[in-house]
């Protein structure tokens, strides 16, 4: 029986994934490079199974140290008037609501740092829809490992079985999986252009469930 939800944050409940890419490509060309999907992809969702750093891979490229130009900082200012400008995803609000009239437990699983995540929640008024938050500073390794949604699945007080993760990029899937919650994919704008495998259910988007439909499913 389903009585809990976990969700990514970035990419799913807001897409703060592309503009970041977007502006780490922009970059990219200002040198004469590119910054490929399958390249950035290696770190989006979790960066434990990679240590891809774009800077570290921009002076490879192109030869030089590019320590003192500040491009990570140029690039949280770009995407975030982005970020800032969005709604959260489609469908989001509507499943929470759903969720929360059906008792459902709700939680957040995000490799990325507590201030950021629950900085959004509070800025977008979702902070008091979840029952958990789970974050990097919570766990010793982030996705693709299985940690962070443990973690969640404990504080919820169920069991994998009892749980549905939603989640948008490979590493976020592979960690649902081996965390053996069912997990559906609802690939953004970006992680659709990823090698996603393992999902139980594939979505274009939030807005296309119902969730009385997953309950007899899952």
């Amino acid at each position: 029986m389903l009585k809990a939800l976990i969700f990514d944050f970035d990419g799913l409940i807001l897409d703060t994934e592309t503009p970041e890419y977007h502006a780490w490509r922009a970059i990219y060309r200002e040198f004469g490079q590119d910054l490929s999907a399958d390249t950035w992809g290696q770190i989006v969702g979790g960066n434990a199974a990679s240590d891809f750093d774009p800077v570290t891979h921009l002076e490879a490229l192109t030869g030089q140290n590019l320590s003192s130009l500040g491009l990570p900082r140029r690039v949280l200012e770009q995407s975030l008037t982005q970020i800032h400008s969005q709604p959260p995803m489609p469908g989001v609000l509507d499943l929470l609501d759903a969720a929360r009239d059906a008792g459902l437990g709700l939680a957040v699983a995000s490799s990325s740092k507590r201030d950021w995540v629950e900085g959004h929640l509070i800025r977008l008024g979702l902070l008091d829809r979840f029952q958990t938050v789970r974050c990097r500073e919570d766990v010793g390794r982030t996705k693709p490992g299985p940690e962070l949604y443990l973690s969640a699945l404990e504080a919820l007080g169920v069991s994998p079985k009892e749980a549905c993760a939603f989640e948008d990029s490979p590493n976020g899937v592979l960690a649902a999986c081996r965390a053996g919650i069912p997990v559906i994919a609802v690939p953004n704008p970006l992680t659709e252009r990823l090698n996603i495998t393992g999902e139980t259910l594939r979505l274009k988007s939030l807005a296309d469930l119902k969730l009385d439909e997953i309950l007899g499913q899952l």
